[in-house]
């Protein structure tokens, strides 16, 4: 019987499993959480484009590091100069930076900015006629602008927008990625300073430097309840108390024999 429930169980999973991967596939990859953004087109009815920069790495690198987070439905051939990797409802333009040829600009448009900016002449060196047909709206009109990517805005501009730095409310959006720091804190003493100017006792912040008190110290001793007590310097005299003095605290007295009744000393 136990078998028979383990056989049911793997014949689930399995069809799950290959649903889930359908689902990722398909689906842009985070970028924003490993690239930092570095500029903004403006939008205008689902028109956007976001400029990304990877330092120090070629194009297809990153084109590679891209598609092992997320499985494109396209990419087009390992190019050093412009590589494309198209998603459900986003295209990535890869490309060298002109002006630092060292870093990687990751131009990441939706279909509805490629569609209205796009150079389709451009766009058919680098994708497949079925990904053309589909942003395109089957070719019918091809030329909807001379747009071939960030890196030659200044020679092929955009027909909408302009390009501009992040706002806040930008970078709040499509969040940078964060980089390691590194840095020290120190604690204000409560009293005074070291003379070599480190915080706490000893450089050590966790431990408050105290200045030692200069006032009189002393003791307090419990007087004995006989009256013989001797006088002391250190001894308190005693203070009267309209309080009766504690009762014994010594264990009851017990009857030997009798009822067994336990009686208590008083």
């Amino acid at each position: 019987m136990p078998q028979s429930w383990m056989k049911l169980i793997k014949l689930m999973l399995v069809p799950a499993i290959f649903f889930l991967v359908l689902a990722t596939t398909g689906c842009s990859a985070d970028i924003s959480n490993s690239y930092p953004l570095e500029s903004v087109s403006t939008k205008d009815k689902g028109q956007t484009s976001r400029i990304y920069r990877a330092e120090d790495k070629t194009v297809p690198e990153v084109a590679q590091e891209l598609a092992d987070q997320k499985q494109p439905e396209e990419i087009s051939k390992e190019d050093t100069e412009h590589m494309f990797l198209v998603y459900k409802d986003e295209i990535y333009h890869l490309q060298k930076d002109a002006d630092k040829p060292s870093d990687t600009l990751i131009e990441v448009d939706s279909k509805e900015y490629v569609r209205q900016n796009y150079d389709s002449s451009f766009l058919q060196g680098y994708l497949v006629a079925t990904i053309l047909n589909d942003i395109f709206d089957g070719m019918k009109n091809s030329s909807k602008g001379s747009y071939r990517g960030y890196s030659s805005k200044d020679i092929y501009q955009p027909s909408t927008g302009s390009y501009h730095t992040p706002t806040e409310k930008e970078k709040k959006a499509a969040p940078p990625i964060t980089k390691e720091r590194t840095g020290s804190i120190t604690k204000r003493s409560a009293t005074t300073k070291n003379t070599d100017g480190s915080a706490g006792t000893g450089g050590d912040i966790f431990k408050k430097q105290v200045e030692p008190s200069t006032g009189s110290t002393g003791k307090i001793i419990r007087n004995s309840d006989s009256s013989s007590s001797k006088s002391s310097s250190s001894v308190t005299p005693k203070r009267s108390s309209i309080f009766s003095s504690p009762k014994s605290n010594s264990p009851p007295r017990t009857k030997v024999g009798g009822s067994g009744r336990i009686t208590k000393r008083r």
